[in-house]
């Protein structure tokens, strides 16, 4: 049986318009870079956003953790201003899909390269309430290893008590979620297509699942909770 579903923020339940990546980006080429938002995406989504700028800058072939530190420092500057009068709001769906789960009782995590002060003002943008809308927020800055190692869902299941990771499922918009579920034991592993990467990014990562809409979780769920009839 199911018990919990992690779900990735930005790209997979939230709609920021991409707005941290475009800062990310917009950062790191004030430093005297010309990388694409395509760029950043393909390699930074998902990750924990210093490691994203390392990886962003490694297409240059440039490790320079000096250089990476003072991009990042100039990323919170410039988020905290962009987040001022940014328009926030749930991916369609979102929030009714958490009701629906809730009802028949799983457990909604949601998990985030961001930092708890990016992810928590994200969350409030939306209007979820913790207890009512989702259980539990595990955020980059709560571990010491990001995706795609597994301890932001490691943290959640110890939290809750859940010690077999085939309760569990992961959904996000990028491979490093994918990943990060796969190297958690996640039962169920999902990409969906509204972020981050493509159909085919998220293909080569090899989850059991891409959905279009957070809705189509509902028949994956309710296919894995179905119980044997009795002969």
């Amino acid at each position: 049986m199911i018990k919990m579903i992690v779900f990735d923020m930005a790209g997979t339940t939230v709609n920021e318009n991409n707005v941290v990546y475009k800062t990310l980006c917009s950062a790191i080429n004030q430093a005297g870079f010309n990388f694409s938002l395509e760029q950043v995406l393909q390699v930074g989504a998902g990750k924990e956003k210093l490691e994203a700028i390392r990886s962003v800058l490694r297409i240059s072939e440039i490790d320079d953790e000096a250089l990476a530190g003072r991009i990042f420092s100039k990323f919170l500057v410039l988020l905290s201003d962009a987040y001022e009068n940014l328009d926030v709001a749930q991916q369609d769906n979102a929030t009714l899909l958490f009701r629906v789960l809730k009802e028949n009782g799983m457990l909604i995590v949601l998990n985030t390269g961001y930092n708890r002060i990016t992810a928590e003002s994200l969350v409030q943008k939306v209007g979820w309430k913790l207890g009512v809308d989702y259980d539990l927020l595990v955020t980059a800055s709560d571990v010491s290893k990001n995706r795609p190692q597994p301890d932001m869902i490691l943290l959640a299941m110890q939290h809750f008590g859940i010690e077999d990771p085939l309760e569990v499922i992961k959904v996000g918009d990028s491979t490093v979620d994918i990943m990060e579920g796969q190297n958690a034991g996640c039962k169920i592993n999902i990409g969906i297509t509204t972020g981050a990467h493509t159909r085919e990014q998220l293909t080569s990562a090899n989850p059991e699942f891409i959905v279009d809409d957070l809705l189509d979780l509902l028949p994956i769920v309710e296919m894995q909770n179905q119980q044997p009839e009795t002969v």
